[in-house]
C-alpha cells in the first residue's frame, strides 16, 4: 500500500511539489484529529460525565465553532496571505488538546474543564478547514485538484485508519480507570505535537494566485452577505448539502449507545469499526477517484449517501442477533456500507468549490461550516431524545434507526435531483 501511495505521489508534475506535501498534511493532521477526537466520549464517561454531559461533547463544540467561523472567515479574506489563518488556527488546536489534557487535575471541575477545552480545540479546527480551503485553490491549479486532494485523502484515510486500531489496543489492554485516563492525556498530548508538526510542514507552502484582500468593514460584510444570498448555485447545494448532514448527525450519539451498551463492544471493537470503515474507503478511493474525472464530482456523491443509508440498517441488524455474534455481524454490515463513503470525504468540499464565490471564498466557507455546526450542536441530542421518546429502550433504538435510514434515502434523492438539475442547466 505504502509502495502504491508513494508511486502515485511521483505521477505528479515535477511543477507541482506541493502535492507531496499536502501528502505529508494528510498525515499530520489525520493522525492528530483520529488519535484524539476517536475517544472523546470515552475520556468524558471516565472523567465522570452522566448522559447530559456526555451529549454535550458534541453540542458544546459546535456552539462554539458558530461563534467563530463568521469571524474567523472574514479575517481570513482580510489577509494577503491566508497560510497565516492556517498556521495560527493549528497551532491553537495544539494548545487546546494539550490544555485539555490536564482536565483530570481540575479536581471536581474535571468535565467543565474538558468540555471547555474540548470546545476551544474544536472552534481552531472548524477555523482550520475554512482557512485550508480557501487556500488550496491559491496553490493547486483547478486541473490538478482531484488527482491532489486524491493523493492527500490516501495519506489521510491510511492513518486514519492506523490511529484508532493504536488507541483502542492500548485502552484495551489497560485494566484500571486511573490508567486509562493517563492514556487519553497522552492520546491529547500526542495530538497536539502532531497540530505542532502539520503547522511546521505548511510553512513550507506557497501560493501561485494572488489572493486580492478584503478590508473586514460593514459595507464590505454588507457585500459579501448579499454576494452570498444572490449566488443561488450556492444555495441549491447548501440545501441539499443540509439536509444530508443532518441526517447523518443524527445518529453519532446513537451509535455509541448502540454499540456499548446493546453490542457491549470494547474499545479495542469500537477501534476496529473505524478502522473496517477507513479501510474500505482506502481500497475505493482510487475508483471514486476515476469516476470523478469521468463523472464529475456531483453524482458520485449520491452514492456516498446510499452507503450511509446502509449504516442503520447494519446497527438494527446486529441488535437484533445473538450477543456474540452481534459486534462482528455490526462490523462486516457497517464495513460493506462504507464501499461508497470516500465520495463524501473526497468530493463534498470539490462540490463546495464550485459554487462559492471566488470574491469572498472564505466568508462562504464559513457560513457552509456554521450549517453544518448547527446540524452537528442539534441532531445528536435530537437523536436521542427521539430514542427516549421512544421507550429509551432495544424497540426504541430500532425504531429511531428506521427512521434516519428514511431520512437518508431522501436525502439521496434530493441530491440526485440537484445533479439532474446542474444537468439540465448546461
Amino acid at each position: 500500500m505504502f509502495k502504491n501511495l508513494w508511486s502515485r505521489l511521483k505521477n505528479f508534475p515535477e511543477g507541482n511539489p506541493a502535492a507531496a506535501r499536502y501528502a505529508v498534511d494528510g498525515f499530520l493532521v489525520g493522525s492528530a484529529t483520529t488519535i484524539a477526537s476517536n475517544t472523546h466520549n470515552l475520556f468524558a464517561v471516565r472523567l465522570g460525565a452522566n448522559d447530559f454531559q456526555l451529549s454535550l461533547v458534541f453540542f458544546l463544540p459546535q456552539i462554539f465553532n458558530l461563534l467563530v467561523l463568521i469571524p474567523g472567515g472574514l479575517f481570513t479574506d482580510s489577509l494577503h496571505n491566508k497560510k497565516r489563518m492556517v498556521l495560527a488556527t493549528l497551532s491553537a488546536a495544539a494548545l487546546g488538546y494539550f490544555i485539555g489534557s490536564l482536565s483530570p487535575f481540575t479536581a471536581g471541575y474535571s468535565v467543565f474543564f474538558y468540555l471547555v477545552f474540548l470546545s476551544f480545540a474544536s472552534g481552531a479546527i472548524a477555523l482550520y478547514n475554512v482557512a485550508w480551503q480557501s487556500f488550496f485553490p491559491d496553490v493547486i491549479d483547478k486541473e490538478a485538484r482531484n488527482k491532489v486532494l486524491t493523493a492527500r485523502t490516501y495519506v489521510f484515510l491510511f492513518f486514519s485508519m492506523l490511529s484508532p486500531l493504536i488507541v483502542g489496543a492500548i485502552l484495551a489492554h489497560i485494566r484500571n480507570t486511573n490508567g486509562k485516563i493517563t492514556a487519553h492525556q497522552g492520546f491529547f498530548i500526542g495530538s497536539a505535537l502532531l497540530f505542532l508538526l502539520a503547522a511546521y510542514n505548511f510553512k513550507k507552502f506557497q501560493a501561485v494566485r494572488k489572493n486580492t484582500p478584503k478590508r473586514i468593514t460593514l459595507p464590505e460584510i454588507k457585500n459579501a452577505a448579499k454576494s452570498l444570498i444572490h449566488n443561488r448555485p450556492f444555495l441549491l447545494f447548501a440545501a441539499t448539502a443540509l439536509f444530508f448532514h443532518i441526517t447523518w448527525h443524527f445518529d453519532w450519539t446513537l451509535y455509541f449507545i448502540g454499540q456499548v451498551k446493546y453490542l457491549n463492544m470494547n474499545e479495542l471493537q469500537l477501534g476496529f469499526v473505524t478502522v473496517g470503515a477507513t479501510a474500505m474507503q482506502l481500497i475505493t478511493l482510487k475508483f471514486w477517484s476515476f469516476k470523478n474525472e469521468k463523472h464529475g464530482v456531483v453524482l458520485p456523491f449520491t452514492f456516498g449517501i446510499i452507503g450511509l443509508s446502509l449504516c442503520p440498517v447494519s446497527i438494527v441488524a446486529a441488535v437484533s442477533l445473538p450477543g456474540v455474534i452481534g459486534p462482528y455481524a455490526f462490523l462486516a454490515f457497517h464495513t460493506i456500507s462504507h464501499i461508497p463513503f470516500a465520495t463524501i470525504t473526497l468530493n463534498l468540499f470539490q462540490c463546495l468549490l464550485q459554487v462559492v464565490d471566488e470574491e469572498y471564498r472564505s466568508f462562504s466557507m464559513a457560513v457552509f461550516a456554521c450549517l453544518i455546526c448547527i446540524s452537528n450542536a442539534v441532531m445528536p441530542v435530537a437523536g436521542v431524545a427521539l430514542y427516549h421518546a421512544l421507550g429509551g429502550d432495544l424497540n426504541g433504538l430500532r425504531f429511531t434507526f428506521a427512521i434516519i435510514f428514511v431520512l437518508r434515502i431522501i436525502a439521496a434523492g434530493l441530491w440526485l435531483l440537484r445533479w439532474r438539475h446542474l444537468q439540465g442547466s448546461r
